[in-house]
């Protein structure tokens, strides 16, 4: 029973040793969050980036593919909303966000 004891005890290293135990434990967590923010969350605000900039770039004229998959020739465009025509004299109104990508540029 005396050797459960000794196991739970500190051992006698005093109390200096607690404090830079405390600090290695947080290496490990700062190297993680290292990782994730190179891996995951740099490049997302980069790919965040270049679709803020396409769509600010849209104008009359250009082809585009929305997230849902219609293709069509932007016929208008305001600032939250632009008028697509899917066919001849068919035209819809969709979210500018909602806009995936450019296929050809307009005239």
């Amino acid at each position: 029973m005396n050797f459960l004891a000794y196991a739970m005890g500190g051992g006698g290293t005093g109390g200096a040793g607690g404090q830079g135990a405390g600090f290695g434990a947080f290496v490990p967590l700062i190297l993680m969050f290292a990782i994730f923010y190179f891996l995951l969350i740099r490049p997302q605000q980069k790919k965040a980036k270049q679709h803020r900039e396409l769509l600010s770039a849209l104008k009359k004229g250009d082809r585009i593919v929305s997230s849902g998959g219609l293709h069509g020739t932007i016929t208008g465009l305001t600032d939250d909303v632009v008028t697509v025509e899917i066919a001849p004299k068919v035209r819809v109104k969709i979210s500018r966000g909602s806009i995936a990508g450019v296929i050809g540029r307009g005239q």
